[in-house]
């Protein structure tokens, strides 16, 4: 049946597509961008050169995938921790930066690829889009915040925007594969430091 056949069809390149975009990001995760050659690619995918380019017309175009694949991920493992509406918001606040630091210190040399190691324009456009993401999601608790009195009156997004840069500025030596980082618990502790007092409430840790 024609139907029955195209999805079929349908099914096997979206099959094939995820194992080269898994390919690709475990490439990346193991060696940067620069680790993801398309032949490589190919070669881990279990495809034809030619099949990736079929997929992918340019190599740019794969890493601007696989950085939203990839960069979706941690934007939804931060929203998950920051999701306890119950919660005041410097916890959930925190809660958020924590899983962020710790993904990231967990898998060094692709938060490296996703914060940091330079990119092409397309790829660099993916990152700028998702650091709006995680912009809007603290402003979101901020706001609730001080809807819900937590905490004082401020501009929102520009408090998330600046903790958001300032978030990525600290990782970026203890990621970089040219240092050996330091204590994770200290980093972690005084990025929540940082943070919550930018937003008016100290707040010394959260339960790991």
């Amino acid at each position: 049946m024609p139907y029955r056949s195209t999805e079929r069809t349908e099914a096997r390149l979206a099959e094939t597509r995820g194992r080269i975009i898994r390919a690709a990001r475990e490439l990346i995760a193991e060696g940067g961008y620069v680790a993801a050659q398309i032949a490589p690619v190919a070669d881990r995918a279990g495809v034809a050169v030619g099949t990736v380019y079929r997929h992918f017309p340019s190599k740019s175009e794969l890493f601007a995938e696989v950085f939203r694949d990839a960069s979706q991920h941690e934007v939804d493992a931060m929203r998950a921790a920051m999701d306890e509406i119950d919660r005041p918001a410097a916890e959930r606040v925190a809660a958020g930066i924590e899983i962020f630091a710790r993904r990231a210190l967990r898998g060094k040399r692709l938060a490296w690829a996703l914060l940091a190691e330079p990119v092409d324009p397309t790829v660099e456009a993916e990152r700028l889009e998702f650091r709006r993401s995680y912009r809007d999601l603290m402003a979101e608790v901020i706001r609730e915040g001080i809807e819900g009195g937590d905490l004082p009156p401020q501009d929102a997004d520009a408090s998330a925007a600046a903790m958001i840069g300032a978030i990525g500025e600290a990782m970026v030596g203890p990621l970089s594969p040219s240092t050996n980082g330091g204590d994770p618990e200290a980093l972690i502790a005084s990025l929540i430091n940082f943070c919550t007092r930018a937003i008016g409430e100290e707040h010394s840790r959260v339960d790991a």
